[in-house]
């Protein structure tokens, strides 16, 4: 791309950033957590069918999926998720398709009063945009979005087909993005503005969901030695996942991209439930778990010794051996993936086309890193044979509690995201 039209479209990104930190803080104001994305989802809909974009709003069924390779197992019938894709169709052709892919649900906020201010009214102070979801993931919506507006600010648009995704789910299974694959939206690469501090995503971690279920036996708690406690049986089981998690995390285990890493695997005890009244001895409980795999380990293989480890542990308790848990899968069933074993020439040209747009942007070389957590980018990249970039803006406390977004590497990533385009798609006079 010759420097005369990579410097007006980085001034076109200018041009239009106080518009696109309105739109950003718009978005964030939607407090789309799972099953509630709808007003949010409507709201980019609409902004979608605004630029001109054939919109695409449909409620995802799980049947369409559920036979489909990286499908997540779910608890209970979808309720409202939708997802949202705006396609711009090119004249021309002559360049190579892309999907701009981001996900609208936000995790829940959490205890309000451990919040500075209202999680779901966002505001800006030194630099900063405050709020859930405003760095994980709508500052990547909205540099997507307005990457776009950038090229149509200077008469410009993508000369080959863009697929904006706007998808549910990524936070707990990434359906969402599975049901874009089955409803037959493909592309030659995919670019997920995930909040990665502006670096390229080269490996990825996988994550498994599942509950155990344990029950006891009730008693008044004058005599509980003659119950047994469901809530604290669990905490053997507990003890023997964080052996397993270390034996995992060993060095002779560990993915490539992650040998320098010594923990990139990590078990968390997300939420246990347990129990009905404070002078019964608990006589069921609940524990939920989240365990991260490596790229290229085996699923099934991993919740074998899950479910071994659980069980042996179980056998050598007192109580438990003749009661086991009960190991039910739920939520994220996602495998690791890993950009870097990617030696496609097309994952090469869209590496190094994101390479270039983001030292011309910013001056310096794009850095590359493994990341201990999951996005949809796998998806893409192992079931639909297309590269998927992740790359997005410094975003800090996502997850906790004051999330919030640096204005200006929202503005960076954008204007990288515009010079990708132009380079990947080509551009054609609308």
């Amino acid at each position: 791309m010759d420097q005369e039209l990579s410097t007006r479209i980085l001034s076109a990104v200018d041009d239009l950033f106080d518009q696109e930190i309105a739109f950003l803080s718009e978005l964030t104001s939607h407090p789309s957590t799972r099953g509630f994305e709808q007003s949010a989802q409507a709201f980019m809909a609409s902004e979608l069918t605004s630029r001109g974009m054939a919109v695409d709003q449909w409620q995802i069924n799980v049947d369409d999926i559920s036979h489909l390779p990286g499908f997540s197992p779910v608890l209970g019938p979808y309720e409202d998720a939708q997802n949202v894709v705006g396609t711009h169709k090119s004249r021309t052709q002559k360049g190579r398709s892309l999907i701009l892919n981001g996900h609208i649900d936000v995790v829940p906020a959490g205890p309000l009063d451990m919040w500075d201010k209202p999680p779901f009214e966002p505001h800006v102070a030194d630099g900063w945009l405050y709020g859930r979801g405003g760095g994980d993931m709508k500052a990547g919506l909205a540099s997507n979005l307005f990457a776009l507006d950038a090229l149509r600010h200077l008469n410009l648009a993508p000369a080959a087909d863009v697929l904006f995704q706007s998808v549910v789910e990524e936070e707990c299974t990434g359906n969402g993005a599975l049901a874009c694959l089955a409803r037959g939206y493909t592309a030659d690469a995919a670019l997920i503005p995930e909040p990665f501090e502006e670096k390229l995503v080269t490996a990825q971690i996988g994550v498994i969901w599942f509950q155990v279920h344990l029950k006891g036996v009730p008693t008044h708690v004058a005599y509980a030695g003659s119950g047994a406690n469901a809530i604290e049986a669990a905490i053997p089981l507990i003890h023997a996942l964080h052996e397993m998690e270390h034996r995992w995390n060993a060095a002779d285990k560990r993915h490539k991209d992650f040998a320098h890493h010594d923990h990139a695997l990590n078990l968390n005890i997300g939420k246990i439930q347990g129990g009905d009244w404070t002078s019964s001895v608990p006589a069921w409980s609940v524990i939920d778990v989240r365990m991260a795999i490596f790229p290229g380990q085996d699923i099934e293989a991993a919740k074998v010794e899950i479910e071994q480890t659980i069980y042996e542990a179980a056998r050598q308790n007192a109580f438990l051996k003749n009661a086991l848990p009960e190991v039910i899968y739920h939520g994220f069933m996602a495998e690791g993936y890993a950009l870097s074993e990617d030696t496609s020439a097309t994952a090469q040209a869209a590496i190094g086309a994101l390479e270039s747009a983001h030292l011309t942007t910013t001056g310096e070389a794009l850095d590359h890193a493994a990341i201990t957590a999951t996005t949809d980018a796998r998806f893409f990249g192992l079931y639909a044979d297309t590269p998927a970039l992740v790359y997005g803006p410094r975003a800090e406390a996502i997850h906790g509690f004051n999330e919030r977004v640096e204005l200006e590497s929202i503005r960076r990533i954008t204007g990288a995201t515009a010079l990708f385009i132009a380079d990947w798609c080509g551009v054609e006079n609308i």
